[in-house]
Formats: structure tokens, C-alpha cells, sequence
């Protein structure tokens, strides 16, 4: 009598680490909503020219000041009649580069001092972190104002403070993983094959960290756009007439109490971008940690 069929190695799918973080990042529809809603970001940003309907800077007409959503204008025009779809579109290529420049900046500074802090310990562990601990305990959008203060305004100086104030997460972050590791086997045989601190750290201590680094620096990407928005709102970042989003904000407040009478379009739409965008990173960065992390797999 035939019994059930017994599977053989050529009948299992082989499951790779790859094919497990896919289908748990796949699993994520919140996770897959960012991702998509990121990407269309980033298609705008590189075909802006392509996109954009109108110059999003020399294109003004005062007679239009306000004017509602049309078929020649689907997200209305600014305080000088500006198309503010177009500018929008302008907008993301500078609000996203300057919060991966940001976070670009924060990574690679982060990451030195998580790595020498963990991996030394000691008396340098002890300064490393106290210093981080002196940066946490002001509010970050607090302490970028300050920095942006003594740098002088301008979106270069505004994306070096984000930067700066979103080193310490990172560095707390690479820390506990380089604790983590560096004491395992691994690591051992590296140190008694003879390896140099620097070949351990590069070879078998970075490689085993980069899923919580990338994690952090996804969700730290959310923040940076989100401060570097505030900033330019503050008239501490980008100047006019740039598009950028958070400064297409304080242009429209500026125009007067009309913002809230004709011109709310002004401050929805792009309040919107920020928002999307900020959620979005949010999503990708939950989903990634719930696929890296096999203990919160399903």
C-alpha cells in the first residue's frame, strides 16, 4: 500500500536568510505601504524636471495669490502664485537629501563611537557615553537650534546639526551590539589567530551589528527629515525661495492672517509631504526590525 511520500532534500525549499527576512518584511503591509509610498518620493526627486508642471521658483503671479486647486493647478498656488504641486515635487529632492545627509552623517560618526567605546571599554566606554549622555539630555530639536545658532543659519549648517544631535542614538545603539559580540567565539579565535584590533572589528564584530544600525539609522531617517523640516520653519534652514517643505510652511505663514482665510492649501499640502514621508520611513524602519529580529518574527 502507498503511504504519504516522504519529502526529500530536492523537494524542501531551502530556506536562506535572505528568504526569511523577504517574507517577514513582505508580511508587513504596513512596512510594504512605506516602502511604496518612499518610493514614489524618490521617483519624484530624480525626475523632478520631468514631473513638475511648472518652474517651482520664477514661476509667480501675484493675480493668482491663494488661488484654489484647479485643473491647471491640481494642489492650488502659493503666497506669490506659485504651482505648489510643482514645488512640492522640487521639495523632495531637498528635504530627503538633506535628511539622508543627515542620517549619512550621524551613521558614520555614531558608528566610530559606539564601535571604540564598546570594543575598548574602560575608562574610554566611560568618556564616550558620558559625552553621548550630556547630548541626550537636551531635547534635540532644542540643541539643533543651538548649533544652527552658533554655525549660522543656512541648510548646510541645519543638516550638520540634525546630524550632530542624532549621533547618540546610533553610538548607544552600535555599543550594546558590539558588547554583544565581541566576546563570542568568533571574535576569540580572530584574537588568538593573532588578528589586529582593527581586522576583528572590520571582520567579525561591524558585520554582526549592522542589523540594529540599520534599524536605528532607518527610524532615525523619520526624524532627521521631520527636524530639518522644523528648522527651515524656523527660518533656520533653507531660505526662500528654495521649495523646500518646511520652509514652504513659514513662507505661507508669513503672507499673513490670508493663509487662513483663502490660502489653507498652502500649509495642507506640504504639511502632508512631511507627514507621508515621515510616516513612511517610520513603517520601513518597524517592518526591517520586526524581519532582522528573528524573536519578533511570526
Amino acid at each position: 500500500m502507498g503511504g504519504p511520500e516522504l519529502a526529500t532534500p530536492e523537494t524542501v525549499r531551502a530556506r536562506t536568510r535572505w528568504g526569511d527576512f523577504r517574507q517577514a518584511f513582505l508580511g508587513n503591509k504596513l512596512a510594504v505601504f512605506g516602502t511604496v509610498v518612499m518610493a514614489l518620493f524618490v521617483l519624484m526627486a530624480l525626475f523632478a524636471p520631468l514631473l513638475a508642471p511648472y518652474d517651482p521658483i520664477a514661476g509667480q503671479n501675484l493675480t493668482e495669490k491663494f488661488a484654489g486647486p484647479s485643473a491647471a493647478h491640481p494642489l492650488g498656488q502659493d503666497e506669490l502664485g506659485r504651482d505648489i504641486l510643482s514645488r512640492i515635487i522640487y521639495g523632495a529632492r531637498i528635504s530627503l537629501t538633506a535628511g539622508l545627509a543627515a542620517v549619512a552623517f550621524a551613521t558614520v560618526v555614531g558608528t566610530l563611537v559606539g564601535v571604540t567605546a564598546g570594543y575598548a571599554g574602560r575608562w574610554i566606554d566611560s568618556v564616550l557615553m558620558r559625552i553621548m549622555d550630556v547630548l541626550l539630555a537636551f531635547p534635540s530639536i532644542l540643541l539643533a537650534i543651538v548649533i544652527v545658532t552658533v554655525l549660522g543659519q543656512g541648510l548646510t549648517n541645519a543638516l550638520l546639526a540634525v546630524g550632530i544631535v542624532n549621533v547618540p542614538q546610533i553610538a548607544r545603539v552600535v555599543r550594546s551590539s558590539v558588547i554583544s559580540v565581541r566576546e563570542r567565539d568568533y571574535v576569540e579565535a580572530e584574537r588568538a589567530l593573532g588578528a589586529s584590533n582593527t581586522r576583528i572589528v572590520a571582520s567579525a564584530i561591524l558585520p554582526n551589528s549592522t542589523a540594529p544600525l540599520i534599524v536605528q539609522a532607518t527610524l532615525t531617517l523619520a526624524t532627521a527629515i521631520l527636524d530639518v523640516a522644523a528648522l527651515s520653519f524656523l527660518g533656520l534652514g533653507a531660505r526662500a525661495p528654495t521649495p523646500e517643505w518646511g520652509a514652504m510652511l513659514t513662507d505661507a505663514f508669513r503672507s499673513g492672517f490670508g493663509v487662513f482665510v483663502e490660502g489653507q492649501h498652502a500649509i495642507v499640502f506640504p504639511g502632508i509631504a512631511i507627514a507621508l514621508s515621515v510616516l513612511s520611513v517610520n513603517f520601513i524602519g518597524d517592518g526591517l526590525r520586526d524581519a532582522l529580529d528573528p524573536r519578533r518574527r511570526r
